[in-house]
C-alpha cells in the first residue's frame, strides 16, 4: 500500500487472490511514517522483509510504486516481477515534491502544521470526494481510520538511487486517467499494461475486478 494511506487498500483483492490460491502478505508502512527519516530506505525494507526469504513479485499501488525497486534490490535474486498497480514509476535521484506538478506541491506544504505534520490523506480531498470514491460507509470508514498523519519531510526526501532490475519482468495495472502517463511508460519500456478504467481506488469497490486482472499479470509474469 501507499505510505500515505493503511494496510486496509488491499483488504478486498488479497481476500480474492487468497482464495484463488495465492500466499500473500501485505506489509504495514504506516509506522514507518512515525519513525522519521529515512522514509523511503525503511519502508523499502519492511517490503523487502515482507518476502521473508521466499520468492516474491512485488505489487505497490500509487505511492508504493517508487518503492519497489528499492525493496527489490534488497532482496535480490529472489524477486521474480514487479507490479505497479496505478502508480508511481521508480524516480530514483528524486523526491516526490519534484515528480508533482507545482501547485499540488504547494497545496501539500500549505497543509503542513508547524511541527511539519500533514494531515491523513484522506482529510486532503474532504468528506465529499472520498463518498464519492468509496460509497460503501463501512468500506470507507475502514480505509480512513488506517491512514496516518503524515510528515512533511517524507514528501522532501530523495528516493533512493536504485534503478529497475532489468532482469525481473515488470506489469502495470491501470485503474485511473489520473495514471495514463505511467501507464504509457510502461509500454514504452516493453511491460504488459493492463486496463481497469475505474477509479485510483478501485480495490475497495471493484475489488474481483482488480484480482482478475492482477491474476492476468502474474500469469504473464510466472509464464
Amino acid at each position: 500500500h501507499s505510505p500515505l494511506v493503511g494496510c486496509a487498500t488491499w483488504d478486498l483483492v488479497s481476500a480474492a487472490l487468497a482464495g484463488a490460491g495465492y500466499e500473500l502478505n501485505v506489509p504495514d508502512l504506516t509506522g514507518t511514517v512515525r519513525a522519521g527519516p529515512p522514509y523511503c530506505v525503511r519502508q523499502a525494507q519492511v517490503i523487502a522483509d515482507s518476502a521473508a526469504g521466499q520468492p516474491a513479485i512485488l505489487i505497490g499501488h500509487s505511492g508504493a510504486g517508487p518503492l519497489l525497486a528499492a525493496a527489490g534490490a534488497m532482496i535480490g535474486e529472489g524477486v521474480r516481477g514487479y507490479i505497479f498497480v496505478d502508480a508511481g514509476l521508480p524516480t530514483p535521484g528524486q523526491a516526490w515534491m519534484e515528480t508533482v506538478p507545482p501547485e499540488l506541491a504547494d497545496q501539500v506544504r500549505e497543509m503542513a502544521d508547524a511541527e511539519g505534520w500533514l494531515p491523513p490523506w484522506p482529510l486532503w480531498w474532504g468528506e465529499e470526494a472520498m463518498t464519492e470514491l468509496l460509497p460503501d460507509p463501512s468500506v470507507r470508514r475502514l480505509f480512513v481510520a488506517g491512514c496516518p498523519r503524515l510528515p512533511l519531510a517524507m514528501f522532501e526526501e530523495i528516493q533512493p538511487a536504485v534503478p529497475l532490475r532489468p532482469d525481473a519482468p515488470a506489469g502495470y495495472l491501470q485503474l485511473s486517467e489520473a495514471y495514463e502517463h505511467e501507464a504509457a511508460k510502461a509500454r514504452e519500456l516493453g511491460w504488459p499494461v493492463v486496463q481497469v478504467m475505474s477509479h485510483h481506488l478501485a480495490m475497495l469497490t471493484e475489488p474481483s475486478r482488480v484480482a482478475g486482472s492482477l491474476h492476468d499479470l502474474l500469469g504473464l509474469l510466472l509464464s
